[in-house]
Protein backbone atom coordinates (compact mmCIF):
# COMPACT_ATOMS: atom_id res chain seq x y z
CA UNK A 1 0.00 0.00 0.00
CA UNK A 2 1.45 3.38 -1.32
CA UNK A 3 0.60 6.62 1.01
CA UNK A 4 -3.10 6.57 1.36
CA UNK A 5 -4.99 8.04 -0.69
CA UNK A 6 -7.46 9.81 1.76
CA UNK A 7 -4.56 11.43 3.18
CA UNK A 8 -3.14 12.26 0.67
CA UNK A 9 -6.20 14.29 -0.07
CA UNK A 10 -5.31 16.00 3.13
CA UNK A 11 -2.08 17.40 1.96
CA UNK A 12 -3.22 21.00 1.66
CA UNK A 13 -4.92 21.34 5.06
CA UNK A 14 -1.99 19.75 6.57
CA UNK A 15 0.56 21.96 4.93
CA UNK A 16 -1.74 24.97 6.29
CA UNK A 17 -1.67 23.32 9.31
CA UNK A 18 2.00 23.00 9.43
CA UNK A 19 2.70 26.66 8.23
CA UNK A 20 0.05 27.91 10.83
CA UNK A 21 2.56 26.32 13.61
CA UNK A 22 5.71 27.25 11.80
CA UNK A 23 4.90 31.30 12.35
CA UNK A 24 3.82 30.94 15.99
CA UNK A 25 6.84 28.50 17.59
CA UNK A 26 6.21 28.06 21.73
CA UNK A 27 9.26 26.90 23.59
CA UNK A 28 9.25 23.62 26.30
CA UNK A 29 6.36 23.50 28.10
CA UNK A 30 4.89 27.19 27.36
CA UNK A 31 3.32 25.69 24.34
CA UNK A 32 -0.17 27.26 25.36
CA UNK A 33 -1.13 29.03 21.67
CA UNK A 34 0.16 25.68 19.99
CA UNK A 35 -1.70 23.19 22.17
CA UNK A 36 -4.94 25.37 21.99
CA UNK A 37 -4.40 25.35 18.21
CA UNK A 38 -4.00 21.39 18.37
CA UNK A 39 -7.29 21.15 20.78
CA UNK A 40 -9.14 23.15 18.27
CA UNK A 41 -8.49 21.09 15.06
CA UNK A 42 -9.08 17.80 17.00
CA UNK A 43 -12.77 18.82 17.78
CA UNK A 44 -13.23 19.97 14.29
CA UNK A 45 -11.76 16.66 13.32
CA UNK A 46 -14.21 14.44 15.45
CA UNK A 47 -12.01 12.71 17.96
CA UNK A 48 -13.93 10.99 21.21
CA UNK A 49 -11.96 12.50 24.01
CA UNK A 50 -9.45 15.41 24.00
CA UNK A 51 -7.33 15.42 27.46
CA UNK A 52 -5.66 18.94 27.66
CA UNK A 53 -2.98 20.27 30.47
CA UNK A 54 -0.79 17.34 30.87
CA UNK A 55 2.70 18.35 31.59
CA UNK A 56 0.94 21.81 31.73
CA UNK A 57 0.48 22.11 27.67
CA UNK A 58 0.40 18.14 26.70
CA UNK A 59 -2.25 16.80 24.93
CA UNK A 60 -3.70 13.35 24.71
CA UNK A 61 -6.55 12.67 22.48
CA UNK A 62 -8.84 9.24 22.08
CA UNK A 63 -9.90 7.88 18.76
CA UNK A 64 -12.02 5.06 19.56
CA UNK A 65 -12.31 1.96 17.03
CA UNK A 66 -14.50 -0.75 16.32
CA UNK A 67 -15.21 -2.77 19.81
CA UNK A 68 -12.81 -3.49 22.59
CA UNK A 69 -9.06 -3.77 22.19
CA UNK A 70 -5.74 -2.79 23.24
CA UNK A 71 -4.64 1.28 22.82
CA UNK A 72 -2.05 2.16 21.18
CA UNK A 73 0.40 5.39 20.83
CA UNK A 74 1.15 7.94 18.39
CA UNK A 75 3.08 10.59 19.58
CA UNK A 76 4.31 14.43 18.41
CA UNK A 77 6.10 16.78 19.70
CA UNK A 78 5.09 20.38 19.29
CA UNK A 79 7.89 22.83 20.89
CA UNK A 80 10.08 25.16 18.86
CA UNK A 81 14.01 26.22 19.23
CA UNK A 82 15.35 29.80 20.47
CA UNK A 83 17.01 30.63 17.33
CA UNK A 84 16.60 33.72 14.34
CA UNK A 85 14.65 31.71 11.54
CA UNK A 86 16.61 32.80 8.49
CA UNK A 87 14.43 30.98 5.98
CA UNK A 88 12.31 34.03 4.43
CA UNK A 89 9.39 32.08 4.22
CA UNK A 90 6.42 33.87 3.59
CA UNK A 91 5.23 31.82 6.65
CA UNK A 92 8.48 32.14 8.89
CA UNK A 93 8.32 32.66 12.77
CA UNK A 94 6.59 35.66 13.81
CA UNK A 95 8.28 35.84 17.28
CA UNK A 96 12.02 36.87 16.97
CA UNK A 97 14.55 34.36 18.58
CA UNK A 98 11.94 31.27 18.14
CA UNK A 99 11.79 29.17 15.27
CA UNK A 100 10.42 25.60 14.81
CA UNK A 101 13.95 24.43 13.55
CA UNK A 102 13.57 20.67 14.42
CA UNK A 103 10.31 20.01 12.37
CA UNK A 104 8.16 19.49 15.05
CA UNK A 105 5.51 22.02 13.74
CA UNK A 106 5.80 19.14 10.50
CA UNK A 107 5.29 16.20 13.28
CA UNK A 108 2.57 17.62 14.77
CA UNK A 109 0.60 18.48 11.21
CA UNK A 110 1.62 14.85 10.54
CA UNK A 111 -0.29 13.43 13.44
CA UNK A 112 -3.54 15.70 12.98
CA UNK A 113 -3.60 14.37 9.59
CA UNK A 114 -3.58 10.68 10.74
CA UNK A 115 -6.04 11.90 13.45
CA UNK A 116 -8.41 13.23 10.64
CA UNK A 117 -8.20 9.60 8.71
CA UNK A 118 -8.51 7.80 11.45
CA UNK A 119 -11.48 9.32 12.90
CA UNK A 120 -13.17 8.90 9.80
CA UNK A 121 -12.49 5.50 9.07
CA UNK A 122 -12.01 3.83 11.97
CA UNK A 123 -10.40 0.66 10.60
CA UNK A 124 -9.54 -0.78 13.91
CA UNK A 125 -10.41 -2.21 16.94
CA UNK A 126 -9.41 -1.06 20.51
CA UNK A 127 -8.41 2.60 20.82
CA UNK A 128 -5.60 5.05 19.47
CA UNK A 129 -4.43 7.69 21.98
CA UNK A 130 -2.82 10.68 19.85
CA UNK A 131 0.10 12.40 22.26
CA UNK A 132 1.02 16.16 21.47
CA UNK A 133 3.42 16.85 23.39
CA UNK A 134 5.51 19.76 24.69
CA UNK A 135 9.24 20.42 25.83
CA UNK A 136 11.33 17.73 23.82
CA UNK A 137 14.24 20.02 23.12
CA UNK A 138 14.51 21.27 26.63
CA UNK A 139 12.73 19.84 29.95
CA UNK A 140 11.86 16.23 28.87
CA UNK A 141 8.23 16.96 28.11
CA UNK A 142 7.95 13.21 27.50
CA UNK A 143 9.55 11.85 30.88
CA UNK A 144 6.92 14.51 32.63
CA UNK A 145 4.03 12.73 30.54
CA UNK A 146 4.74 9.62 31.59
CA UNK A 147 5.49 10.58 35.33
CA UNK A 148 1.61 11.91 35.46
CA UNK A 149 0.85 9.18 34.49
CA UNK A 150 -0.41 8.69 30.77
CA UNK A 151 0.48 5.09 30.37
CA UNK A 152 -1.62 3.83 32.69
CA UNK A 153 -4.08 6.14 32.67
CA UNK A 154 -5.04 5.99 29.09
CA UNK A 155 -4.13 2.05 29.12
CA UNK A 156 -1.58 2.42 26.21
CA UNK A 157 -0.25 -0.89 25.22
CA UNK A 158 2.45 0.56 23.01
CA UNK A 159 4.02 3.86 21.28
CA UNK A 160 5.34 5.04 17.97
CA UNK A 161 6.85 8.56 16.66
CA UNK A 162 8.80 9.58 14.04
CA UNK A 163 11.39 12.17 13.37
CA UNK A 164 12.33 14.06 10.31
CA UNK A 165 15.67 13.94 8.22
CA UNK A 166 16.99 16.37 6.28
CA UNK A 167 19.73 15.05 3.33
CA UNK A 168 18.44 11.70 3.83
CA UNK A 169 16.41 10.49 0.20
CA UNK A 170 12.67 11.64 0.62
CA UNK A 171 10.13 9.33 1.98
CA UNK A 172 12.96 6.98 2.77
CA UNK A 173 12.41 5.14 6.57
CA UNK A 174 15.41 3.97 9.01
CA UNK A 175 14.80 2.10 12.22
CA UNK A 176 16.76 -0.02 14.04
CA UNK A 177 16.18 -2.51 17.12
CA UNK A 178 17.46 -2.04 20.34
CA UNK A 179 19.25 0.96 21.14
CA UNK A 180 19.07 4.05 18.17
CA UNK A 181 19.75 7.07 19.66
CA UNK A 182 21.91 7.71 22.68
CA UNK A 183 21.63 8.75 26.30
CA UNK A 184 22.52 12.79 26.76
CA UNK A 185 24.35 14.27 29.60
CA UNK A 186 25.43 17.72 30.27
CA UNK A 187 28.85 19.30 32.15
CA UNK A 188 29.64 22.29 33.42
CA UNK A 189 33.14 22.91 35.00
CA UNK A 190 33.75 26.04 36.95
CA UNK A 191 37.66 26.81 37.47
CA UNK A 192 38.36 29.39 40.45
CA UNK A 193 42.00 31.19 40.63
CA UNK A 194 42.94 34.85 41.33
CA UNK A 195 43.09 37.25 38.78
CA UNK A 196 45.64 40.12 37.93
CA UNK A 197 47.44 41.95 35.85
CA UNK A 198 48.18 40.03 33.02
CA UNK A 199 52.09 41.61 32.97
CA UNK A 200 52.57 40.03 36.32
CA UNK A 201 51.26 36.51 35.96
CA UNK A 202 53.29 35.32 39.47
CA UNK A 203 50.87 37.04 41.26
CA UNK A 204 47.71 35.31 40.30
CA UNK A 205 46.48 31.94 40.17
CA UNK A 206 45.79 31.80 36.36
CA UNK A 207 42.39 29.61 35.85
CA UNK A 208 42.90 29.45 32.12
CA UNK A 209 46.25 27.17 31.94
CA UNK A 210 44.05 24.96 34.19
CA UNK A 211 41.15 24.80 31.71
CA UNK A 212 42.84 23.91 28.81
CA UNK A 213 44.64 21.51 30.27
CA UNK A 214 41.58 20.33 31.62
CA UNK A 215 40.25 19.88 28.12
CA UNK A 216 42.54 18.43 26.81
CA UNK A 217 42.33 15.83 29.32
CA UNK A 218 38.93 15.08 29.56
CA UNK A 219 39.40 13.99 25.32
CA UNK A 220 41.91 11.03 26.79
CA UNK A 221 38.27 9.71 28.21
CA UNK A 222 37.16 9.00 24.59
CA UNK A 223 40.70 7.66 23.39
CA UNK A 224 42.10 6.11 26.26
CA UNK A 225 39.51 4.77 28.83
CA UNK A 226 36.79 3.22 26.80
CA UNK A 227 36.74 0.87 24.18
CA UNK A 228 37.83 1.68 20.89
CA UNK A 229 34.83 0.00 19.38
CA UNK A 230 32.23 1.21 21.49
CA UNK A 231 29.85 4.18 21.34
CA UNK A 232 30.86 7.30 23.29
CA UNK A 233 30.93 11.18 22.90
CA UNK A 234 32.54 13.86 25.40
CA UNK A 235 32.73 17.23 23.50
CA UNK A 236 33.43 20.31 24.96
CA UNK A 237 31.37 22.94 23.53
CA UNK A 238 31.79 26.30 25.60
CA UNK A 239 35.08 27.52 26.88
CA UNK A 240 34.60 30.92 28.62
CA UNK A 241 37.17 32.88 29.97
CA UNK A 242 38.11 36.82 30.58
CA UNK A 243 37.64 40.42 29.26
CA UNK A 244 40.64 41.86 27.78
CA UNK A 245 44.38 41.59 26.65
CA UNK A 246 46.07 42.78 29.61
CA UNK A 247 43.60 41.54 32.86
CA UNK A 248 44.22 37.71 33.83
CA UNK A 249 40.93 36.45 34.86
CA UNK A 250 39.37 35.59 38.24
CA UNK A 251 37.51 32.40 36.95
CA UNK A 252 36.96 30.26 33.64
CA UNK A 253 33.80 28.42 32.56
CA UNK A 254 33.77 24.98 30.69
CA UNK A 255 30.54 23.30 29.13
CA UNK A 256 29.46 20.60 27.25
CA UNK A 257 28.08 17.02 26.33
CA UNK A 258 28.27 13.36 26.50
CA UNK A 259 26.75 10.72 24.56
CA UNK A 260 26.40 6.94 25.92
CA UNK A 261 24.30 4.02 25.20
CA UNK A 262 25.67 1.56 28.41
CA UNK A 263 25.11 3.05 31.88
CA UNK A 264 28.37 1.31 32.94
CA UNK A 265 30.27 3.75 30.26
CA UNK A 266 27.87 6.60 31.44
CA UNK A 267 29.65 5.91 35.14
CA UNK A 268 33.49 5.73 34.09
CA UNK A 269 33.03 8.71 32.24
CA UNK A 270 31.47 10.36 35.51
CA UNK A 271 34.18 9.21 37.20
CA UNK A 272 37.07 9.78 35.19
CA UNK A 273 35.83 13.44 34.67
CA UNK A 274 35.75 13.82 38.90
CA UNK A 275 39.20 12.80 38.72
CA UNK A 276 40.87 14.89 35.87
CA UNK A 277 39.07 18.22 37.15
CA UNK A 278 40.47 17.67 40.73
CA UNK A 279 43.64 16.20 39.62
CA UNK A 280 44.08 19.32 37.48
CA UNK A 281 42.77 22.03 39.59
CA UNK A 282 45.41 20.50 42.23
CA UNK A 283 48.33 20.28 40.25
CA UNK A 284 47.49 24.80 38.96
CA UNK A 285 46.69 25.53 42.04
CA UNK A 286 42.91 26.72 41.61
CA UNK A 287 39.88 25.61 42.55
CA UNK A 288 37.81 22.95 39.90
CA UNK A 289 34.48 21.88 40.15
CA UNK A 290 32.67 19.33 38.38
CA UNK A 291 28.90 19.85 37.83
CA UNK A 292 27.20 16.78 35.54
CA UNK A 293 23.75 16.81 35.01
CA UNK A 294 22.25 13.28 33.56
CA UNK A 295 19.52 14.23 31.04
CA UNK A 296 17.38 11.99 28.71
CA UNK A 297 18.63 8.12 28.74
CA UNK A 298 19.18 6.45 25.68
CA UNK A 299 15.92 5.78 23.50
CA UNK A 300 15.55 2.01 22.96
CA UNK A 301 13.19 0.71 20.38
CA UNK A 302 11.57 -2.77 21.29
CA UNK A 303 13.20 -5.89 19.12
CA UNK A 304 9.60 -6.87 17.74
CA UNK A 305 7.95 -3.47 17.36
CA UNK A 306 10.92 -1.72 15.42
CA UNK A 307 10.65 -5.05 13.30
CA UNK A 308 6.64 -4.39 12.70
CA UNK A 309 7.38 -0.64 12.21
CA UNK A 310 9.54 -1.83 9.35
CA UNK A 311 7.27 -4.04 7.67
CA UNK A 312 4.35 -1.76 7.94
CA UNK A 313 6.86 1.61 6.71
CA UNK A 314 7.82 -1.09 3.51
CA UNK A 315 3.68 -0.95 2.85
CA UNK A 316 3.69 2.82 2.78
CA UNK A 317 6.97 3.67 0.78
CA UNK A 318 8.33 0.55 -0.71
CA UNK A 319 10.53 -2.07 0.98
CA UNK A 320 13.56 -0.79 -0.83
CA UNK A 321 13.17 2.73 0.56
CA UNK A 322 13.08 0.95 4.14
CA UNK A 323 16.36 0.19 6.60
CA UNK A 324 15.14 -1.43 10.03
CA UNK A 325 18.50 -1.88 10.93
CA UNK A 326 20.19 1.22 10.03
CA UNK A 327 22.62 0.78 13.30
CA UNK A 328 21.97 3.94 16.14
CA UNK A 329 23.30 7.13 16.22
CA UNK A 330 24.74 9.92 19.19
CA UNK A 331 21.80 12.06 19.10
CA UNK A 332 19.22 12.27 21.70
CA UNK A 333 15.49 12.24 21.89
CA UNK A 334 13.43 12.35 24.85
CA UNK A 335 10.58 9.68 23.30
CA UNK A 336 13.39 7.70 25.53
CA UNK A 337 10.97 7.58 28.03
CA UNK A 338 7.69 7.02 26.35
CA UNK A 339 9.99 3.11 25.50
CA UNK A 340 10.91 3.02 29.30
CA UNK A 341 7.40 2.90 30.32
CA UNK A 342 5.84 0.86 27.33
CA UNK A 343 7.69 -0.74 24.18
CA UNK A 344 6.95 0.54 20.81
CA UNK A 345 9.73 1.95 17.88
CA UNK A 346 11.01 5.72 17.35
CA UNK A 347 11.88 5.77 13.49
CA UNK A 348 13.71 8.54 10.98
CA UNK A 349 11.60 9.94 7.61
CA UNK A 350 13.92 11.04 5.00
CA UNK A 351 12.54 14.80 3.95
CA UNK A 352 15.27 15.12 0.83
CA UNK A 353 17.49 18.01 0.52
CA UNK A 354 17.37 20.68 2.95
CA UNK A 355 19.16 22.69 5.50
CA UNK A 356 19.94 20.34 8.42
CA UNK A 357 18.28 20.41 11.88
CA UNK A 358 18.30 23.23 14.38
CA UNK A 359 20.00 25.27 11.21
CA UNK A 360 18.53 29.01 10.74
CA UNK A 361 17.88 28.26 7.35
CA UNK A 362 15.92 24.69 7.98
CA UNK A 363 12.16 24.60 7.14
CA UNK A 364 10.31 21.45 7.42
CA UNK A 365 9.42 19.64 3.49
CA UNK A 366 5.52 19.73 3.13
CA UNK A 367 6.31 16.94 0.90
CA UNK A 368 6.76 14.25 3.60
CA UNK A 369 3.34 15.17 5.12
CA UNK A 370 1.40 12.44 3.56
CA UNK A 371 3.76 10.18 3.89
CA UNK A 372 4.35 10.31 7.89
CA UNK A 373 0.58 10.93 8.57
CA UNK A 374 0.14 7.52 6.17
CA UNK A 375 2.87 6.04 8.39
CA UNK A 376 1.03 6.54 11.55
CA UNK A 377 -1.78 5.67 10.69
CA UNK A 378 -1.05 2.51 9.43
CA UNK A 379 1.03 1.80 12.47
CA UNK A 380 -2.15 1.79 14.36
CA UNK A 381 -4.34 -0.02 12.20
CA UNK A 382 -1.87 -2.55 11.54
CA UNK A 383 -1.45 -2.86 15.08
CA UNK A 384 -5.50 -3.43 16.21
CA UNK A 385 -6.57 -5.13 13.26
CA UNK A 386 -10.29 -5.44 12.96
CA UNK A 387 -11.11 -9.04 14.30
CA UNK A 388 -7.43 -9.59 15.96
Amino acid sequence: MPVINRIAGLAPQMTAWRRHLHAHPELAFDCHETAAYVAARLREIGVDEIHEGIARTGIVAIIEGQGPGPVVGLRADMDALPMTEETGADYASETPGRMHACGHDGHTAMLLGAAAYLTETRAFRGKIALIFQPAEEDGGGAGVMVDEGIMDRFDIAEVYALHNVPGLDLGRVLTNPGPIMAAVDEFTIHVEGQGGHGAMPHETRDPIPAAVSIVQAIQTIVSRNHHALGDLVVSVTQIHAGTTDNVIPGTAFINGTVRTFDPAVQSMVIRRMEEIVAGQGASFGVAARLDYAIGYPATINDVDRAAFAAEVAAEVVGAGHVDGHAGREMGAEDFAYMLQARPGAYLFLGAGPGAGLHHPKFDFNDEILPVGASLLARLAERALPIGG
